[in-house]
């Protein structure tokens, strides 16, 4: 995967952009087209406490809200922290929003402020489809792009 030509590319398409969806919009457009694994790509926003609201995406339909207390991105949101999930059957709690859903990686997106503002999910359609690297390029991109100040 090159991920430096990803970053790159997002990096020249999101330049002196500062408003949050403008920047998931094209976020989720690039990352989905940059990889056949990559079945849904999209965000979910956080808009009430404990509560997520699917944002702009790529692929089928998403659930529409999730709480912090259930599925992949509710732990993401929740914890703060990267969900690398190769089998969503053994994630506790995992909220089947599309039934070809296999695996998944969730990302925290965070603003300048540190604050977590939502997460981006990752679902492909094929078992262990993501790598540490995957997670390790695509969380250093989501703070370069979510976190300037």
């Amino acid at each position: 995967m090159d991920y430096l030509e990803l970053r790159q590319r997002i990096l020249a398409l999101t330049e002196g952009e500062t408003d949050a969806v403008a920047l998931m919009a094209t976020v989720a457009c690039e990352v989905h087209h940059f990889d056949d694994r990559f079945d849904w790509t999209g965000f979910y926003r956080v808009t009430a406490p404990g509560m997520l609201k699917i944002g702009p995406y790529q692929g089928g339909h998403g659930c529409l809200t999730i709480p912090f207390d259930r599925g992949v991105c509710g732990a993401a949101a929740r914890t703060g922290e990267v969900q690398l999930v190769p089998d969503v059957e053994a994630f506790p709690g995992h909220i089947a929003c599309a039934a070809s859903t296999r695996s998944e990686l969730v990302l925290p997106v965070r603003n300048a402020a540190g604050e977590v503002i939502g997460v981006f999910d990752i679902d492909s359609d094929q078992p262990d489809a993501f790598t540490a690297e995957d997670a390790e390029a695509l969380g250093a991109l989501l703070d370069e792009v979510f976190a300037r100040g």
